[in-house]
């Protein structure tokens, strides 16, 4: 017990806390014998989760601490009961099922929402689905870049809904929550009140469906939940971060599921939206900041609406301290580092193939090609996982220029070189050697 409970607390800072609770806090340890550490572990889809995630990880902090190699074998419960905490139920609410529906930001409306050229499809689609859910547009699929207004538009339906179907049942959560949720239900016994609660919504709304994804046995469970709700014409509403034909779930019938209704992308907003995301924010947090200035930012950050109205609160927070009133050229100065970042020149993908072929010393034509020899297969994949990780073009995009290769190449290199990169500090040296030479080439 001693040498399991060492072994979790060394692995703790790399996994995380929720990662620790979620899969290693249910073990229990039954014995040490002859350098085989026994544990018990739920069910079928904590060993599963465990041997993937974790095991090599642990068997090394074990031979560490014990200075001999300690192998792992394990027993399945076969009563989920036996292996929960006898504690009150009462006491720890938190390891309970959550039966309630999820609070909606209230700052997220349709009203709040600047339209633009960029998301004017996505929008115009939203407020549909609130006005009739479960016709025409569901599913509704949402993708696009980190804070470009996805989950705005979908806690906007939420509310709209709750507002026009009083009595609607209207569900917002997350994929990891939904994850969490249904982990929790196994422990606890309670997988059809788990169902019970999901397959009588009115309208589900569930955000970065790709983290669900992979997550075998949540997703089958999404899956036939997303059946349920469909078959009886309620509204599905999800968010993810690419488009359903560049996700590679270990279901693929989800992808099907996802392009029945209405696919919907949000782009970075354009000059004139951004000005009037920084206006409406100036108003809604009463900041006195002239045109200009508004002007500068807007041309200066382009990259998402947080990063935006992020520098319109540093902006007013250092007028509130200084109590002088705001020039373009203290916007500079404040704002500096920031803009750096938006101002670095975007990274070309053939820059990254060059150099990578350099580094690899193979022809480019090479890594574009269809050679399987192992001297041109890893730089291939180290050059798209590059070319994922440094620009921000979708995979499909990112296929293209190795010779057309079909995205689901590109996110099993991407995988792959991950995968290394995790294992091994040298070659992690070698990567972010290589993401520095690119970066250099480009701004020479």
């Amino acid at each position: 017990m001693a040498l399991w409970t060492k072994a979790v607390n060394m692995i703790r800072p790399d996994i995380g806390e929720e990662s620790v609770d979620l899969w290693l806090k249910p073990v229990e340890v039954l014995r040490l014998d002859n350098n085989v550490l026994w544990i018990k572990v739920p069910n079928r889809f904590y060993l599963d989760g465990i041997k993937d995630r974790y095991l090599k990880k642990l068997l090394s902090i074990l031979r560490d601490l014990s200075g001999v190699d300690i192998e792992l074998d394990y027993e399945v419960s076969k009563d989920l009961k036996n292996v929960l905490p006898k504690t009150d139920p009462i006491a720890q609410p938190s390891s309970q099922l959550d039966f309630s529906l999820g609070e909606l930001n209230p700052r997220y409306t349709f009203s709040s929402f600047v339209v633009g050229a960029s998301n004017r499809f996505a929008h115009a689609t939203a407020e549909a689905v609130s006005r009739t859910p479960g016709t025409q547009y569901n599913p509704f699929f949402i993708y696009g870049g980190v804070g470009l207004g996805k989950t705005h538009l979908m806690h906007a339906i939420g509310h709209a809904m709750r507002h026009q179907h009083t009595r609607s049942r209207v569900l917002y959560t997350t994929s990891e929550q939904f994850v969490n949720e249904y982990v929790t239900a196994i422990q606890h016994s309670k997988v059809d009140d788990f169902r019970a609660k999901y397959r009588s919504l009115d309208c589900l709304l569930i955000d970065d469906v790709q983290f669900l994804v992979g997550k075998d046995r949540s997703e089958q469970e999404f899956f036939h939940t997303f059946n349920a709700l469909h078959g009886i014409r309620k509204q599905i509403v999800v968010t993810s971060d690419r488009s359903p034909k560049e996700m590679s779930p270990s279901e693929h019938r989800l992808i099907s599921r996802f392009e029945w209704g209405v696919v919907a992308d949000i782009k970075p907003p354009d000059l004139e939206t951004r000005i009037a995301i920084l206006r409406q924010k100036a108003i809604a947090e009463q900041i006195d900041v002239p045109d200009d200035v508004i002007v500068f930012v807007a041309s200066s950050v382009k990259s998402n609406i947080r990063a935006l109205e992020g520098s319109l609160v540093r902006l007013k927070a250092y007028s509130s301290m200084t109590g002088s009133s705001l020039t373009v050229d203290t916007a500079k100065e404040i704002l500096k580092d920031a803009l750096s970042h938006e101002v670095s020149p975007p990274i070309d993908i053939e820059t990254i193939l060059k150099v990578v072929a350099s580094r690899f010393q193979v022809e480019v034509r090479e890594l574009k090609g269809h050679n399987r020899a192992t001297s041109v297969v890893l730089p291939r994949q180290v050059a798209m996982f590059l070319a994922c990780t440094m620009t921000d073009h979708p995979y499909t995009e990112v296929g293209k220029h190795f010779g057309g290769k079909d995205h689901t190449t590109v996110i099993h290199a991407r995988k792959k070189v991950q995968r290394l990169l995790e294992q091994d500090l040298v070659f992690l040296e070698r990567i972010n050697s290589l993401r520095s030479e690119i970066k250099a080439v480009e701004n020479a």
